[in-house]
């Protein structure tokens, strides 16, 4: 039996049906660890749609939705004399009880963040690790809050849908028609109810006593939750990671969907490994991404295949699955060492890799730099140009890379 489960998958009892809509979807091993996946206000479990494919293969993996939103019926929040923040909680962790599931990783984007924090500041024992999507401890002033609250009970919420793309993505990116008819579905007095949960909510003098690894994930363009609020919860969590990326806004794992997958599964099979040969798979898939492995993979002849099984084992499962640096400096190390080494067609894979580690381009101009001095002008010139050309086209070529494979 998995640790982080008892027996069977589903309680058999009717009057244990949870309130909250959820689907599961299985891994193909069955002793997978279990990850709930929170949704954002006024989108479904539908948006975690382009992270699921990748997620699903190492996680039994529960999405839920919103009270009146989706599946889920709106009547628990409703009725409660004054919906908070516990109040979301409480609802999943009814949801994982009636799973029967004890203890999970949890990864949430904005409200659905908040309410992950929430569980692993107050119930600890049942959050093994956690990320946080375009999240905060505390969602700004309250009353432009309330003022949507009021709006979505006198007007309904497709006016507000009309509005969702300027707030969900950066202008260049257009925004899919279903997320936006999920929203025009959310049940009115639910979605103000959320709202008004935001205006209330202020997760700040929690943090402190959130003890699971903890992933912060900011889109830089974010105008929802800026970065300035993923850094006030980096800081606020004790050893949290921080990852900001450009041209994303507030639904980051829908614009920049590789990014938010490769820092997830980073994250994510960090905390919950496998086998040595699985965890180098997933931290060579995160870093160089999956059509660079499945390419080396399918070039693979019997008399290579022995060096992918060392390289994946031993390079990927055993040094950079390692906790002891995290990605982003074995990034800094690796481009070091490629730099020096004249290892030019490696560099640009590594810069590709940096960039889904959370470097910015000014930190690796930085490397470089500093390659100059310690390896040699003309080899970091070199890598100057490489680099350049790399930065020029992310995320773009590699949004055009998964597409062609």
């Amino acid at each position: 039996m998995p640790p982080n489960r008892r027996a069977g998958r589903k309680c058999p009892c009717p009057q244990r049906k949870p309130v909250l809509h959820h689907h599961l979807t299985a891994a193909p091993t069955s002793t997978a660890p279990t990850l709930l996946l929170g949704p954002s206000l006024g989108t479904t479990l539908d948006v975690w749609e382009p992270q699921l494919p990748a997620l699903s293969r190492h996680f039994n993996v529960i999405r839920w939705d919103l009270p009146g939103h989706g599946g889920s019926p709106a009547s628990d929040l409703l009725t409660a004399p004054v919906p908070t923040l516990a109040t979301l909680g409480a609802l999943v962790l009814e949801l994982l009880d009636t799973l029967r599931v004890d203890t999970a990783a949890y990864a949430g984007i904005s409200l659905g963040g908040a309410v992950g924090a929430w569980l692993a500041a107050h119930h600890p024992e049942r959050v093994a690790s956690l990320a946080l999507i375009c999240s905060s401890a505390h969602f700004g002033p309250p009353e432009p809050w309330r003022e949507r609250a009021n709006s979505a009970r006198t007007k309904g919420v497709g006016h507000i849908a009309d509005t969702a793309p300027g707030r969900w993505f950066t202008p260049r990116f257009p925004a899919p028609p279903h997320l936006l008819n999920d929203q025009r579905r959310v049940d009115p007095d639910a979605y103000a109810a959320c709202c008004d949960i935001l205006a209330g909510l202020d997760l700040r003098p929690d943090l402190p006593r959130i003890t699971a690894p903890t992933l912060v994930v900011a889109g830089r363009d974010d105008l929802a939750t800026p970065p300035a609020h993923a850094r006030e919860l980096a800081d606020g969590i004790a050893d949290a990671q921080l990852v900001e990326l450009p041209r994303a806004a507030h639904l980051a794992n829908v614009e920049q969907p590789e990014a938010v997958r490769d820092a997830l599964l980073g994250h994510l099979t960090r905390n919950h490994p496998g086998p040595v040969a699985s965890r180098g798979e997933a931290a060579r898939r995160a870093v160089l991404g999956d059509a660079h492995v499945d390419r080396a993979r399918a070039r693979a002849t019997p008399f290579t295949a022995r060096f992918q099984d060392f390289i994946t084992r031993y390079a990927w499962g055993e040094i950079w699955d390692r906790d002891t640096l995290d990605r982003r400096t074995r990034s800094v190390v690796t481009l070091t060492a490629l730099v020096a080494g004249g290892h030019k067609d490696e560099l640009a894979l590594h810069v590709r890799g940096a960039l889904r580690n959370g470097l910015s381009p000014d930190e690796i101009a930085e490397v470089l730099l500093q390659c100059a001095v310690y390896c040699s002008v003309p080899a970091a010139n070199s890598a100057f140009a490489i680099a350049e050309q790399v930065i020029s086209t992310y995320p773009d070529d590699d949004e055009r890379e998964q597409a062609d494979h």
